[in-house]
């Protein structure tokens, strides 16, 4: 008998989604992997949540309700940076590597794409972080550099690295 895939929608984040988003990041193994705070309160989240800015665009993943993933793109307010955005995410433990990731990330492309013409995404990962440079680079986002001593994660400083993905082939030289 075949198995069903979990249903999973998209929705812009929005009040509905605090408690959830709160939960998430709240989760010692999603904070480790971000540059977020633990024990953070539903307020800071409900703060994030305001003011409306179309550069900024905020996605939930759910499943029955239940926020299991996001993804939050922002395109850069400078004008000679306007070309370019970033995005952070996050899927909630249980739903790592069966593809919340990928729908959340081709998501977020498509809208920095055909919405808001970005040239370039940016992001940061943690160089340790084999399973999201993998994803990245599932992506197209390539590795252009490392930060040596970036953040504290568990008491100690780690690396990072810097990716981007070009809508145009790089150039040589």
């Amino acid at each position: 008998m075949p198995t069903t895939e979990p249903v999973i929608t998209f929705e812009r984040f929005n009040e509905s989604h605090i408690e959830g988003i709160t939960a998430l990041y709240n989760d010692p193994a999603i904070a480790r992997q971000t540059l977020q705070m633990p024990f953070q309160s539903t307020e800071l989240w409900r703060s994030r949540l305001a003011p409306d800015n179309e550069r900024v665009v905020k996605v939930v993943a759910l499943h029955q309700g239940t926020v299991i993933g996001n993804i939050g793109l922002e395109q850069f307010s400078r004008i000679r940076r306007s070309h370019a955005g970033s995005f952070g995410m996050g899927v909630a433990v249980e739903w790592q590597g069966k593809g919340v990731g990928s729908k959340l990330l081709a998501t977020a492309l498509d809208i920095a794409d055909n919405w808001m013409n970005l040239q370039r995404v940016e992001l940061s990962v943690f160089a340790d972080n084999e399973a999201a440079i993998a994803l990245y680079r599932k992506f197209g986002f390539e590795t252009e550099g490392l930060f040596r001593d970036y953040a504290v994660r568990d008491g100690v400083l780690v690396d990072t690295l810097s990716m981007a993905r070009l809508r145009r082939p790089p150039r040589v030289g």
